[in-house]
């Protein structure tokens, strides 16, 4: 039986400074100790969405007092720790480099292991923090800058099934909700306008009708919700319209999970049908009941990690590194910071989503 192992994990790859402590018992078990997250939201609610400058600055303010609040709401100290996790991407570059330096610092002054996490692995494992869930899974990970299917089947062992082509499930709730005029975070503030619409009020493009694959493309849904925008009066129509934005989303997010669920039991014969949804998205409640009712029709369990650990957390952080510490895996301090870091390289090499030259945000 592998050792158990008490961790601190730093997230920072974004616009939440988040320090964690997790202990991972020697039968797998994770228990968190402590989660804290400080949010940026007021920073950078005037300008409508995260400036990396003043994202960077926060973090490098804040990202002591974090870890120490975290240390203390655990009730342990650095001497009692086993390793540390950071973020070492994908994310804003100059808000992974605070993290992981500030990781880099804690492990070189205590002797410590040091694991640089991939920020998707974290989300891959966030169910992980509220159930005993088993590998392998089938993945649906799903927010405001990623959204992909992977095949999970072990520490580290992601296969992707289908990616977005551009635009990320969240980063559409965001834009169109900036373009209803909602504040920032925009995302909860649509799902809130939308409770009580009417979703078919309103006719919205279903997109790749003609590909049998698993990618995702939510460019032309957010621009023809942008253009609705422009016609709407009233609170009914206001509240019907992002009604019907949230169905779309939540439809073209089980369609294709539903085509990755076949392809998955297919290869695993059947058996074990897990299916975890994970990331910010996953908190929107019509999303994860559409999700929750694919699964069921398709024969997997449904899991989800708790809403807290839903959005950017340092708590997966911490799981993410502890069972890479449990199996003996770690990192020198030359670890870099990523501004990209796909969880299935080989794919990624293989078949680009984004391909250099190319046009557009994502170039």
């Amino acid at each position: 039986m592998t050792p158990a192992q008490l961790v601190l994990g730093i997230e920072t790859s974004c616009d939440e400074t988040a320090a964690a402590v997790v202990r991972r018992h020697a039968d797998g078990r994770a228990e968190v100790l402590s989660s804290v997250v400080g949010s940026q939201v007021a920073a950078h609610a005037p300008y409508g969405g995260v400036v990396p400058e003043i994202a960077a600055r926060a973090h490098v303010e804040s990202i002591e007092a974090i870890a120490e609040a975290a240390l203390a709401e655990a009730g342990v100290g650095y001497a009692a720790l086993t390793g540390v996790a950071a973020t070492a991407g994908p994310g804003l570059v100059g808000g992974v480099m605070v993290g992981l330096s500030f990781g880099k610092a804690v492990a070189l002054a205590r002797g410590l292991p040091l694991v640089a996490v991939n920020h998707l692995e974290g989300h891959a494992v966030s169910a992980r923090l509220g159930a005993d869930i088993a590998y392998p899974f089938l993945l649906l990970l799903v927010s405001g800058g990623h959204c992909q299917l992977l095949s999970v089947e072990g520490v580290g062992a992601c296969r992707r099934l289908g990616s977005t082509l551009d635009d990320a499930a969240g980063e559409a709730f965001d834009k169109i909700a900036k373009a209803l005029g909602l504040p920032y975070p925009g995302g909860p503030a649509l799902e809130a306008l939308a409770d009580g619409g009417d979703a078919g009020a309103f006719q919205l493009p279903r997109m790749l009708l003609g590909r049998k694959d698993c990618d995702f493309s939510f460019s032309g849904l957010k621009t023809a919700a942008a253009r609705l925008v422009e016609g709407v009066s009233g609170e009914t129509q206001r509240r019907d319209l992002a009604a019907a934005v949230q169905a779309a989303i939540a439809g073209q997010l089980a369609e294709k999970s539903d085509r990755a669920m076949a392809a998955y039991a297919l290869a695993h014969r059947g058996q074990g049908l897990r299916f975890v949804v994970a990331g910010g998205v996953a908190a929107n409640r019509a999303v994860r009941a559409r999700l929750e009712a694919t699964a069921t029709a398709g024969g997997f369990s449904f899991a989800a990690p708790p809403l807290a650990y839903c959005t950017d957390n340092a708590a997966m952080i911490a799981l993410a590194g502890a069972e890479r510490l449990a199996l003996g895996i770690s990192d020198g301090l030359d670890a870099v910071a990523r501004p990209r870091w796909p969880l299935d390289e080989a794919a990624a090499n293989a078949n680009p989503i984004h391909t250099p030259g190319r046009k557009g945000a994502k170039a």
